[in-house]
């Protein structure tokens, strides 16, 4: 097993991270083999007075011992298994405090809790014992001044004893704590650099359909206010071509409304470029700008636009029911352009058929009808273009503001454009104080 490091770091065998992990543990082991090998020689020569061979023996096996702690990152509990067996000898210093540290370091606390601490006590337990006895052992020739009081042998192996085994300890559990929580902090650095991705991606997609939703609205815009008077032009200049001759009058007439209503679609659409000016200037001003105008079509300027109709030559019947409340600006001009687009569909595909336009204020809300009978036969209007986002327009705006919409053929065989806004945009005059 290998496992590979960012950075350009190179690739280390087995369960080491890094080539320089690799070189530590076996100086480390190779330190702990030789102080090993020394001690393990000398209690066999000096102490125990063994042979030669013996003595070899014992070399080979403390060189052993040290050399486990190659093995003390992929198992940490053998190292201190090993130092535990040489303590009694009193070498393997080197083998016991790296070992414990590991112990300590690598192993996950609290979960293998026991562990640690069953093998830390035997080491503090096996040292102590092993330094009081070498400090109190008889030597075979007697002391040449008195000796101090066992209690004082006793606190020197208890100090040894946690210099040995409570300091590593304590240092790997330090470390170890340390480095989880760095790798947790990486983690959770790892994790809200990938959220605030998302986040940023999310950004940029609500962007794009805020700008799509602005370009559809404005397009919106444009077509309520260019088809309707754009339509009612060109049936006025058709009347004009068909009376000019007849009628010099009627045409000065038509040539009148013809120029009143191209000012007004000009009006409307400076309107619109306004908004659309003072929008980016709220904008860029933050949220301190300037407000953006509310909409000048409005349900009482249905009997102006009813009007227009008429004077265009279609007989039109307005009819008003309800008692009058005030809605929200967005409500008003969104029924003001049903109206206005219907009007503009009885002018393209049934001209000179009647109209009938129904503003009712009913208990749920405000209820805009235009229904025009089919056309006649005879009738011989000019032909006016129809791209037919007028309808799917209407119906996105009603739908928007939570109201129900209808378009399709009517009864009499002609065509109904319906819409109701709830009841809950509606302007209350009087509020609770």
């Amino acid at each position: 097993m290998s496992k590979t490091q960012g950075d350009g770091a190179t690739r280390a065998p087995w369960w080491w991270g890094r080539r320089r992990s690799v070189v530590l543990d076996v100086a480390v082991a190779a330190l702990a083999g030789l102080e090993c090998a020394f001690g393990a020689y000398g209690l066999v020569q000096d102490r125990l007075h063994l042979g030669v061979a013996t003595g070899v023996v014992a070399v080979v096996l403390g060189a052993l011992a040290g050399a486990s702690l190659v093995v003390r990152r992929r198992w940490p509990a053998v190292p201190v298994l090993v130092a535990l067996v040489f303590v009694p000898g009193l070498f393997g210093v080197v083998l016991l405090v790296v070992s414990l540290y590991t112990l300590a370091a690598t192993w996950e606390w609290p979960s293998r809790r026991r562990r640690v601490v069953l093998l830390s006590a035997l080491a503090m337990a096996e040292t102590f014992g092993m330094v009081l006895f070498a400090m109190t052992a008889p030597t075979e020739a007697p002391p040449t001044e008195p000796l101090p009081p066992t209690w004082v042998f006793a606190l020197i192996a208890a100090v040894m004893a946690v210099g040995l085994v409570a300091a590593p300890v304590a240092t790997g559990l330090y470390v170890g704590a340390r480095r989880r929580l760095v790798e947790s902090l990486k983690d959770r650095a790892h994790g809200l650099e990938t959220e605030l991705d998302l986040l940023a991606e999310q950004a940029r997609e609500r962007a794009r359909r805020a700008r799509l939703e602005e370009r559809t609205r404005i397009a919106r815009e444009m077509h309520d206010v260019v088809a309707h008077r754009v339509s009612l032009m060109v049936v006025h200049a058709a009347a004009l071509e068909r009376v000019i001759a007849k009628d010099p009058e009627r045409a000065r007439q038509s040539a009148r409304l013809v120029g009143d209503v191209g000012r007004q679609a000009l009006d409307e659409l400076r309107e619109i470029l306004g908004v659309l000016r003072m929008a980016d200037a709220h904008e860029e001003a933050g949220p301190g700008g300037a407000a953006q105008p509310e909409p000048v079509d409005s349900l009482a300027a249905l009997p102006r636009l009813v009007d227009q109709s008429r004077a265009a030559g279609m007989a039109v019947t307005f009819t008003v029911s309800g008692e009058r409340r005030p809605y929200a600006p967005e409500a008003e001009q969104t029924a003001f352009r049903v109206v206005q687009e219907g009007l503009t569909n009885a002018h393209k595909h049934a001209g000179g058929a009647p109209v009938t336009v129904v503003l009712a204020y009913v208990p749920n809300g405000v209820r805009v009808v235009v229904v025009n009978e089919p056309a006649a036969a005879k009738e011989t209007g000019v032909a006016l273009p129809s791209g037919g986002n007028g309808l799917v327009g209407m119906r996105e705006r009603v739908l928007a503001l939570g109201g129900s919409f209808a378009a399709g053929p009517a009864d009499s065989g002609g065509f109904r454009v319906e819409a109701v806004l709830p009841s809950r945009l509606s302007v209350q005059a009087d509020r609770l104080v």
